[in-house]
């Protein structure tokens, strides 16, 4: 095997420059130096993966967090005769499967990568799936491994730390991290350089299983230190997560770059790849590695079964609160519901008291995953339970959500399955102050192409778009408020994605009001003391603000001339921006009620005062 392990070290070698220059651009230097870890791990009996059935729940799976290695992943492929050498020569360009960081447009990738330190977060989520559907009973000879490729210089991000921590919590011994010490960055060396004592402490002092290669481009010596990782005498398999701490060499097995700084992010130019193929050798074109199959069960009564279920509608017949209640208190009594769904998990950032997502564990607490304050380790571990087929409810504060704006931004490139739950949102969370109001939120969630963005304004509406989300798939937000409401709809309503409420209208509306949230009860009250003076306007619950109910605003606002949104958000990308796109080119009166001073403490009564997006304001808009 060591005699084909090296011809096969050799071709992946030679695809990784070739495909480079070919290309013109990619990072050859950085896949170079983790050529024998990942030959030996695929072709060496440890992976595990049927290509022809890439979402076989007992696959191992394999993430590249080192995204910028793809043409090392493209090489595996290749050597593994999934594709073949001519769509190599593809790399980078516009008509082809094989990107700049690697995508999920490929089969046999799971999530995107290339936002450095997200990986081994999506790999825990990934790793919890698993094991979740190992509950169910199914035995087998090889427990399903989820393997990380990471970089040294990633190891800098603070959600590495994140993960490390919550791996261990959850003992996830089925969870494999290999970082490649190659010791230079983009522009120079990395903090620890080589020191991978120190990496193996640190690594350590989180709870993890360590495997140290001193040589990290030597066959031999990654041969026997992966054979450790099913050596259950040498590690504590039962309990830790294990991390591969490897000394490698960047550019290994190229001479004119190998250990050279400078050549990060840069192809060989073709005089230099003519003299590197020739320092390579004898290559074996011919040659393939063979990458074992997992073993394969009938899954059966699979708790991740298809979503044309049974369990079509959970809320049909829900109690309506007859005391006030606030959307996030209706959030928790939806988690309830939508549990009997046993793909549905929770994942909360130690807010879940508050949140209510708390709620999950009376019914399902296996399924209920406590993140820690790690909003950026949960969005990516919600991430990697959805590629297992799971439903995650991911819940934090929804000011604090905007740090893991990056994680939820990646999301969107990996074909996800996550609803983001956003509480304590606006200035109406009242004496808490500013650092706790989420006044961005809309705008950061509309900003994704194809994000769902949701404000529910009661409990009805709250239960009913849960459910929703449940059974819609791609990534979504669902913004909830504090403060207690009185609830606006009957429980046999519906609550489609993509639509509104029109809860006023008469003939002779002088204005229409557009709302979501905590200003819809402002909007009614309002309403209310206008009829009592003889003017009539129509209000409308935009409880969906992307999709938005374009068809419904428009027909209002031709109707009427007259448009006043109203907001419990900053001016800029939330409610009020959505209905301008929809009135684009109409010649109506435009008038945008939101948070435009620095908020304070106070109670709600008097934030929504000072902000001027309460029933008082909107009277004034009208008149």
């Amino acid at each position: 095997m060591q005699s084909d392990l090296k011809s096969l070290t050799n071709l992946i070698r030679a695809d990784i420059v070739q495909m480079t220059t070919a290309a013109g651009s990619g990072h050859p230097t950085s896949s170079l130096s983790a050529v024998e870890l990942m030959a030996a791990l695929w072709f060496d009996g440890h992976y595990h993966y049927d290509p022809i059935d890439p979402k076989y729940i007992f696959n191992d799976r394999m993430i590249f967090s080192k995204g910028h290695a793809a043409p090392l992943l493209y090489a595996l492929y290749h050597v593994a005769d999934w594709i073949a050498y001519e769509e190599l020569l593809t790399l980078r360009k516009f008509s082809s499967r094989l990107e700049g960081h690697p995508t999920p447009e490929l089969p046999w990738v799971d999530v995107a990568t290339g936002s450095l330190g997200q990986g081994l977060s999506v790999g825990i989520g990934m790793a919890l799936g698993i094991k979740l559907q190992m509950k169910q009973g199914q035995n087998l000879t090889h427990e399903p491994n989820v393997y990380v490729l990471m970089g040294d210089s990633e190891f800098s991000e603070g959600q590495i730390y994140e993960a490390l921590q919550v791996a261990s919590e959850y003992k996830l011994n089925n969870l494999i991290g290999i970082l490649d010490v190659n010791r230079l960055g983009q522009r120079g060396e990395t903090m620890l350089g080589w020191d991978i004592k120190t990496y193996e402490k640190r690594v350590a002092s989180f709870g993890w299983n360590t495997i140290v290669i001193e040589n990290g481009n030597n066959m031999d010596e990654v041969q026997k230190s992966l054979s450790l990782i099913h050596d259950s005498r040498f590690m504590n398999r039962e309990s830790k997560p294990t991390m591969i701490i490897a000394k490698t060499k960047k550019g290994a097995g190229i001479s004119s770059v190998e250990d050279k700084n400078g050549w990060h992010g840069k192809p060989l130019p073709q005089d230099m790849l003519a003299t590197a193929l020739k320092e390579l050798g004898n290559i074996d074109q011919n040659i393939r590695g063979i990458v074992a199959k997992p073993e394969k069960l009938d899954l059966g009564s699979s708790r991740f079964e298809d979503r044309s279920s049974s369990l079509q509608h959970l809320t049909a017949n829900i109690p309506v609160p007859t005391a006030d209640t606030a959307t996030r208190e209706a959030y928790g009594a939806a988690l309830k519901l939508i549990a009997q769904d046993p793909r549905v998990v929770v994942l909360d950032a130690e807010t879940s008291n508050s949140t209510f997502a708390e709620t999950m564990k009376e019914v399902a607490p296996e399924r209920f995953f406590e993140m820690f304050i790690a909003e950026q380790n949960m969005v990516s571990v919600a991430l990697g339970m959805s590629k297992i087929g799971l439903i995650p409810f991911a819940s934090s504060f929804a000011a604090f959500l905007a740090r893991a704006y990056d994680q939820i931004r990646m999301c969107q490139y990996s074909a996800p399955n996550v609803s983001i739950v956003g509480s304590h949102a606006g200035v109406s969370i009242g004496a808490d102050g500013s650092s706790q109001m989420a006044l961005e939120d809309l705008g950061m969630m509309r900003s994704l192409l194809h994000a769902v963005v949701l404000y529910p304004s009661d409990p009805v509406s709250t239960i009913k778009l849960v459910d929703e989300l449940r059974t819609h798939e791609g990534l979504s937000y669902l913004r909830l408020t504090r403060a207690k409401s009185k609830s606006l709809y009957h429980a046999d309503e519906s609550f489609p994605i993509g639509g509104s409420k029109v809860l006023a209208s008469s003939e002779m509306d002088d204005a229409v009001i557009i709302a979501a949230g905590i200003t819809v009860h402002e909007a009614l009250k309002a309403q209310k003391d206008l009829v009592a003076q003889g003017t009539n306007i129509a209000v409308i619950d935009a409880y969906s603000v992307k999709p938005l109910d374009t068809q419904t605003i428009v027909k209002y606002a031709t109707k009427t001339g007259h448009v006043i949104v109203v907001e419990d958000h900053y001016p800029d990308g939330g409610l009020g921006d959505s209905v301008r796109q929809a009135l684009d080119g109409m010649d109506v009166k435009f008038t945008h009620l939101a948070v435009s001073k620095t908020p304070r403490s106070g109670t709600s009564a008097e934030l929504l005062q000072f902000e001027k997006i309460d029933a008082q304001a909107i009277v004034k808009a009208v008149r």
